[in-house]
């Protein structure tokens, strides 16, 4: 059975938002999401579903609590949305308590168990349905709803004001230039070839990410720019709390700043669920078909300069290295391949992690899991001990991952573990072994 610690956890935004919750608002929220949100989807997967449990052995939160039958994705499906098209809707403020906690904590909606599903049965849009319900009630783990919160107020995750940008973005530069002359990051120029797209971690606590890209943006050759004002941030947290009203403000802005510059493409920064939220939830919530303008995430772009030669490499890296797949560009989007052709080209001493691709255990930090703050990290600590045995199997001292909520994930695996690794952005290495303009041969 699940840990009592676990149930017993603090969160205000589960605790006193259930308390006012009447039976009948609680009926009326989820007979409007399964009346209207729902879709044909959810009646034939719970039908489909023979509760054969061949979806556990994939999800790391059973694995690593000893395959507890509560942490199974069958279980987590069976105790939340099934029980309300059950009983109709017909269930109490303790019910979506627990429903919440399963839905925001124990699951990240990494889709590794569909995989294994032989239904194809994608648990975690039945997941997704249940915070959806969640956040119409306004039962959302605190911190999550805090940096929604964010969201909708400053059109940023971490509450980064207009003149902080700019004080970075002129800082960066002034960094980048030290690296590499005339290194510069241009604003707002119309009719580039490409608009770099970052998330709000970055200019917050982060911002040396932001210097790396001008410095590789100028070894390539790259005409580029990034927005001003509003639309830069791209993270869109708010995908994950369930709050798809505040999702689709944040990428409308995003994608119709990109339109105003009248740029070829997007080059989106290394973050897995902000390149999700911008090409795949975002643009459907909108009801559009696609997105307006291409956009290609951090590791296709690197593969790209490198495989043409606009990026060459000096020195390998020494260290042994090993690298996290992030669930959504790997699963989402296939980027494994291309992944470890940048690892093999910077690094001398890359040693895989078992399994891989889209096989690969989801760090448990993603789908907004890391985001429910620090009421919840032990609880997030118990659900990724596989992924820690998985990388002292390989024996390196670096793991690289093209994601922050992988690498902030993985940061706390390794201090929890005591593992002695450390953990690096592609651009962090890349820009140690590139040649830079104006290296001797």
């Amino acid at each position: 059975m699940a840990d009592k610690a676990d149930r017993e956890v603090k969160d205000a935004g589960l605790d006193e938002t259930t308390k006012n919750l009447s039976p009948e608002r609680i009926e009326a929220v989820i007979r409007q999401v399964l009346d209207t949100r729902a879709s044909a989807r959810l009646k034939v997967y719970l039908e489909t579903c023979v509760h054969c449990g061949l979806c556990s052995d994939a999800c790391h939160h059973y694995l690593s609590r000893d395959k507890d039958p509560d942490f199974a994705p069958v279980a987590k499906v069976k105790d939340t949305i099934w029980e309300m098209v059950k009983r109709k809707g017909k269930v109490d403020g303790e019910f979506i308590k627990n429903a919440a906690r399963i839905a925001f904590i124990e699951c990240g909606a990494c889709r590794r168990c569909s995989m294994y599903c032989p239904f194809g049965i994608d648990i975690a849009q039945l997941i997704m349905l249940v915070r959806r319900i969640c956040s119409l009630l306004g039962v959302v783990p605190q911190y999550l709803q805090d940096t929604t919160n964010s969201h909708a107020a400053t059109m940023n995750q971490m509450w980064v004001q207009q003149d902080e940008w700019i004080d970075t973005l002129m800082w960066q530069e002034e960094e980048a230039s030290m690296e590499v002359p005339k290194a510069r990051i241009p604003l707002d120029k119309e009719g580039a070839d490409c608009m770099y797209s970052v998330i709000a971690p970055e200019p917050k606590i982060l911002a040396q990410l932001i210097g790396n890209m001008a410095v590789i943006f100028k070894a390539a050759g790259e005409d580029w720019t990034m927005p001003s004002t509003d639309g830069w941030d791209n993270s869109n947290m708010a995908m994950y709390s369930g709050d798809f009203e505040v999702m689709g403000r944040v990428e409308r802005l995003h994608w119709e700043r990109a339109m105003q510059l009248r740029v070829k493409k997007i080059v989106m920064g290394e973050c897995g669920h902000a390149f999700r939220g911008a090409v795949y939830d975002g643009p459907k919530w909108l009801g559009w078909q696609g997105t307006p303008i291409p956009m290609v995430h951090a590791v296709e772009y690197y593969y790209d300069i490198i495989k043409s030669g606009r990026i060459k490499i000096r020195e390998k890296y020494k260290e042994p290295v090993t690298v996290q797949d992030p669930c959504n560009i790997v699963r989402g989007r296939g980027l494994h391949h291309k992944l470890r052709y940048i690892m093999n080209e910077m690094c001398e001493d890359f040693r895989d992690v078992e399994p891989r691709f889209e096989h690969n255990f989801c760090c448990g930090a993603g789908g907004g899991i890391i985001n429910c703050g620090p009421p919840w990290k032990l609880a997030r600590m118990k659900s990724t001990r596989v992924k820690a045995e998985q990388f002292a199997r390989t024996g390196a001292h670096t793991i690289v991952t093209p994601c922050h909520n992988c690498h902030s994930g993985i940061e706390d695996i390794i201090k929890h573990y005591k593992l002695g690794m450390h953990i690096s952005f592609i651009s962090e290495i890349l820009v140690q072994t590139m040649e830079l303009p104006g290296d001797k041969a």
